[in-house]
């Protein structure tokens, strides 16, 4: 591609809305533009790299014989009512009616349709299995879009969906799936983890995540320093580690602790250490308060409470329900005498003689025991956090942070039970279908390669997704011999089917030099003074090594770029 007549343009200054570099970088090297909150326009050099990635997808899904098809982005709203997921979604998805009333979404996903699809073709277990995908775009109405391409309303994905008779099928087809994964990634050049997830609103029997390492990720990746452990802080097990208290049980006390709401300000006010209280944090649970109680010093894991009331919608209760149900303010509640259902944290069952809030303004507890009051149920509750131990070899946990571009899901027989996607077994009995999904980030991934690759010059791509793996720069487009050498080189690269981009534009060489390294470009030849001598300049980008090239080996040089 020739610059002098095409469309290209890089600012540079930085972008004033962008809150992450990949996300400045790439508006200031002209792949990305925003056109509105979560939602951006892929530019000409932007789409190069991610038609890339695209292919090296399709690549791997068709080599491990994914079929593809495209499902429609305009969804009847009853689709994803009759799975029982659209009250699920809630205000994330994005709702419109036709001019009959007829209510319709844009896709969030696609479980339901292609469940749909698979009824097509699985009508006995001799049909099974197969493997459907697509690269499509989806919609969800972010509350708070951020990172660009990271969090968007609008992003490209990869959804495939696997088809089988039984569990150990699924089991065949999620591994096929797994290893197709780790060679997307791979070849993308990712910095990645795979961890497990919490299934959420997919739900299913497993979930694991694909975690680009990252500074601005939004997941906390947990690690281990002493095996191979590594899951999702929103799943990961607290071992709990502390021994039961000893001593007596003294008799509960209730005290004035005037204007001391938090535990900061009770343990102050009482000179006790954090530990020693109880927190007891009153939630709605699809509607229903409830109340949890956890150590002091430790935070509440929602997805895990979430789990364990299998609540559709957990969220802090309102200032005005907290009084209500502790006939306090907020800053007081404890479990003593409470008339909802406490769940507690295993640790708590190991404390005795705590302190507690007292469901009486200004007043808390002390000297409280399990006896005081009853707890509805007891499980893992608490948020792990540095200083925790792996729980499967028992050595200290790590933490990073990670952008979430591929995960996978064991549905299970969910969907297919929801949407009446069965087979005939041999015995001519009706069975349900066992499903896997399977969805990547495409401009997530373009996010995530940006962000690991860079440098206060510019981007920084891998070849494999680079959108010109070698640029020919003409220094001075007045100097002939400059721009004979260079376009006998650009028209060999043509006929070899060498995708290169030739600058022959009239700026100043610095410009063109600074363009090619903000842009990315792995392999840079430079025809300057130097091509009277016959020589030109080879600069390679990820090591910004420099070295004089023959200009009769030229050829031969590209060969090596485009071929290795």
């Amino acid at each position: 591609m020739k610059l002098s007549n095409s469309f290209f343009y890089t600012l540079r200054e930085n972008a004033k809305d962008e809150d992450s570099i990949s996300s400045n970088l790439l508006v200031r090297a002209g792949m990305i533009k925003k056109s509105s909150n979560g939602v951006y326009m892929i530019m000409p050099m932007g789409k190069k790299v991610l038609a890339k990635i695209e292919d090296i997808v399709r690549e791997e899904m068709d080599s491990h014989h994914a079929q593809e098809l495209l499902m429609p982005a305009l969804i009847p709203e009853d689709v994803y009512v009759a799975s029982g997921r659209r009250e699920s979604f809630g205000d994330n998805m994005f709702s419109l009616k036709d001019r009959y009333q007829k209510k319709y979404v844009l896709g969030p996903t696609h479980e339901e349709l292609f469940a749909a699809a698979a009824m097509m073709d699985g009508k006995s277990y001799k049909d099974f299995p197969y493997n459907l995908y697509q690269i499509q775009t989806k919609y969800r109405d972010e509350t708070r879009p951020r990172y660009g391409l990271i969090r968007v309303r609008e992003f490209i994905m990869k959804d495939a969906y696997t088809f089988d008779i039984d569990e150990a099928g699924l089991d065949v087809a999620y591994d096929n799936m797994y290893d197709a994964y780790c060679k997307i990634f791979d070849r993308l050049g990712l910095n990645y983890k795979i961890v497990r997830a919490d299934t959420g609103l997919m739900g299913g029997l497993l979930s694991e995540e694909y975690q680009a390492i990252s500074s601005i990720g939004e997941d906390t990746v947990v690690g281990c320093e002493g095996c191979d452990f590594s899951s999702n802080l929103e799943i990961t097990e607290v071992v709990d580690t502390t021994q039961p208290e000893e001593g007596e049980e003294l008799e509960l006390e209730t005290i004035l602790t005037p204007n001391a709401g938090t535990i900061e300000e009770v343990s102050e006010f009482l000179n006790q250490d954090p530990s020693t209280f109880l927190k007891t944090l009153i939630y709605m649970a699809d509607d229903k308060p409830v109340a949890f109680l956890i150590p002091g010093d430790r935070d509440l894991n929602e997805t895990k409470a979430s789990k364990l009331l299998k609540a559709t919608n957990l969220e802090m209760a309102s200032a005005d329900v907290v009084e209500k149900v502790t006939h306090a303010k907020v800053g007081f509640a404890g479990p003593v005498g409470l008339e909802i259902p406490v769940y507690a944290d295993r640790q708590v069952l190991k404390k005795k003689n705590f302190t507690v809030g007292a469901n009486k303004t200004d007043h808390h507890h002390i000297h409280v025991n399990l006896k005081d009051f009853d707890i509805a149920e007891v499980a893992d509750l608490c948020q792990v956090r540095p200083g925790d131990i792996c729980p499967k070899c028992g050595k200290p946990l790590t933490f990073d942070h990670g952008i979430e571009v591929g995960n996978l899901f064991k549905l299970g027989t969910k969907y297919s039970k929801a949407m009446g996607l069965n087979y005939l077994d041999a015995n001519n009995q009706l069975q349900p279908v066992w499903m896997g999904s399977y969805g990547i980030g495409l401009e997530r991934c373009m996010a995530a390669v940006a962000d690991q690759y860079n440098d206060e010059h510019g981007l920084k791509w891998p070849e494999n997704i680079a959108p010109f793996k070698a640029a020919l720069v003409i220094v001075s487009m007045k100097d002939e011999k400059q721009k004979e050498a260079a376009l006998e080189l650009y028209e060999y690269a043509k006929e070899k089917g060498y995708d290169v981009l030739l600058d022959d534009r009239t700026e100043r060489p610095g410009v063109k030099f600074k363009d090619m390294e903000l842009i990315g470009i792995p392999h840079r030849i430079t025809f300057g003074k130097g091509v009277s001598e016959g020589k030109a300049e080879y600069v390679l980008r990820s090591t910004s090594e420099k070295q004089e090239v023959a200009l009769e080996d030229l050829k031969s040089l590209l060969d090596q770029i485009y071929t290795k």
